[in-house]
């Protein structure tokens, strides 16, 4: 009897966890100077006043120069409720990778800080965009995100 209920809570649990979003790339065909093979935030779902680690792998077709930029944005029901912008260089570095980041480089991790004006428990359309220093489109991952108050 013990075993069934353990089976079942843990069941319960994998159903009412969000599970990570599903990212698609949204960057015109042929124009992102890094090609994404891998996104992935964390902690999922998002924990406001806390950061979020973004790691990515993929192939950069030329280095990252500054001042590269990172543009978050969040859409409710197509109303922008929620953005955030970056100096990408200023974010590698404190990661370990400063800029120019050369094309040998495959993945890397950076975290942010979730402001305190992200809605909570809604779902909304995320946007992150990077653009290189030169203004051409780095990357940009879309995905349906939640925020919540985390304890």
């Amino acid at each position: 009897m013990k075993f069934f209920a353990a089976i079942t809570a843990l069941a319960f649990t994998a159903l009412v966890r969000p599970q990570m979003p599903t990212v698609t790339d949204c960057a015109p065909p042929g124009t992102a100077d890094l090609t994404i093979s891998s996104f992935t935030l964390t902690p999922y779902p998002l924990c406001i006043g806390q950061n979020v680690c973004a790691s990515g792998t993929g192939v950069l077709s030329v280095p990252v120069i500054a001042p590269a930029k990172l543009a978050i944005s969040g859409k409710y029901f197509g109303r922008v409720v929620y953005t955030d912008n970056h100096d990408l260089c200023a974010i590698t570095a404190a990661y370990g990778q400063p800029c120019p980041i050369p094309t040998n480089v495959t993945s890397i991790t950076a975290c942010v800080l979730v402001k305190s004006s992200a809605p909570a428990n809604i779902k909304v359309q995320l946007t992150v965009q990077a653009f290189n220093g030169n203004n051409h489109i780095l990357f940009c991952q879309a995905a349906t995100v939640m925020a919540q108050n985390c304890a």
